[in-house]
């Protein structure tokens, strides 16, 4: 039986609690019973939880071992396009033609180099206003009102 109909059940049973007709004593064995098979399909769930807790560990730490990998082959990689070009320049050879490749030293879109930030006129500047959620939180705590704000409090599931 799946968790949500033991839930069904138990609640069903708890309605008939107050009911005359019912003896109490075969409710309250009945209710029992429903209950200790909540908990073991509640323990047989953690479990499962546990064990998908586990593999993502698992994956964190490969996606960690992929990522330096993926890094020292990027560093390899920008090495070998420097010695390459350091190489082509030291020679003043623009360009390489082969049956697989071709190899050019070329020049690269123009970019923005910005020697002092203050001297820049306001116009260029892109501005963007940023919630400060932990001095929206503090103020609620001591009991202040914040215009578009509340304080909510939350349950979750611990498994421990």
């Amino acid at each position: 039986m799946k968790l949500y109909e033991l839930t069904g059940n138990y609640l069903n049973l708890m309605e008939l609690v107050d009911n005359e007709g019912v003896p109490q004593e075969v409710l309250q064995e009945s209710l029992q019973e429903v209950k200790e098979e909540i908990e073991t399909k509640s323990e047989n769930i953690a479990k499962l939880i546990k064990n998908i807790d586990s593999d993502i560990r698992g994956l964190k730490v490969e996606e960690k071992r992929l990522k330096e990998k993926r890094q020292s082959l990027e560093n390899k990689q920008a090495c070998l396009k420097q010695y390459l070009e350091e190489s082509l320049k030291a020679v003043d050879i623009k360009k390489v033609k082969t049956p697989l490749f071709t190899i050019a030293i070329q020049k690269n879109a123009p970019s923005v180099i910005v020697e002092s930030e203050e001297s820049i006129p306001e116009c260029y500047y892109i501005t963007r206003k940023e919630l400060s959620r932990t001095a929206i939180l503090d103020a609620l705590k001591e009991g202040k009102e914040v215009a578009g704000a509340k304080l909510e409090q939350k349950e979750s599931l611990r498994i421990r």
